[in-house]
C-alpha cells in the first residue's frame, strides 16, 4: 500500500506544479502589462541591478559637515549609553565577590 500511496503524493505534487506555473504565467503576463504602461522600462530587481561602474551607476553621496557632525555625536552617545551599562554590570558582579586577600611577599610585618 505504500506504493500506491507514494504514486498519490507524486500525483498531487504534479498537480500543484501545474497549478503554481500557471499562476506565474499570470503574474508575469501582469508584470509584463505594467513594464509597457511605464513605457518600457523594467522594474529593478536584484538580478537586474547595473553592475559596478556601470553607465546607470548614481554618483558617490556625499554628506554635509553638519550631517556628518550630527552621526558622530549620535554615534558617540550610543557608545557612552554602552559603556556605562558594561560598568554597571561589572560593578554588580565584582559585589558578588569576596575582597582579594593581600599577597603573600607584601606583608608588612
Amino acid at each position: 500500500m505504500a506504493r500506491g500511496r507514494a504514486a498519490q503524493d507524486v500525483t498531487t505534487l504534479r498537480m500543484a506544479l501545474v497549478g503554481y506555473q500557471l499562476e506565474k504565467d499570470k503574474i508575469d503576463q501582469k508584470i509584463q502589462e505594467l513594464q509597457s504602461q511605464l513605457g518600457g522600462r523594467r522594474a529593478a530587481t536584484p538580478s537586474a541591478a547595473p553592475r559596478k561602474g556601470g553607465p546607470g551607476r548614481r554618483p558617490k553621496r556625499t554628506l554635509s559637515a553638519e550631517a556628518r557632525q550630527r552621526i558622530a555625536e549620535a554615534q558617540r552617545k550610543r557608545w557612552a549609553e554602552h559603556r556605562k551599562k558594561q560598568e554597571q554590570g561589572s560593578k554588580a558582579s565584582r559585589r558578588g565577590r569576596a575582597p582579594k586577600a593581600a599577597k603573600a611577599g607584601s606583608s608588612e610585618s
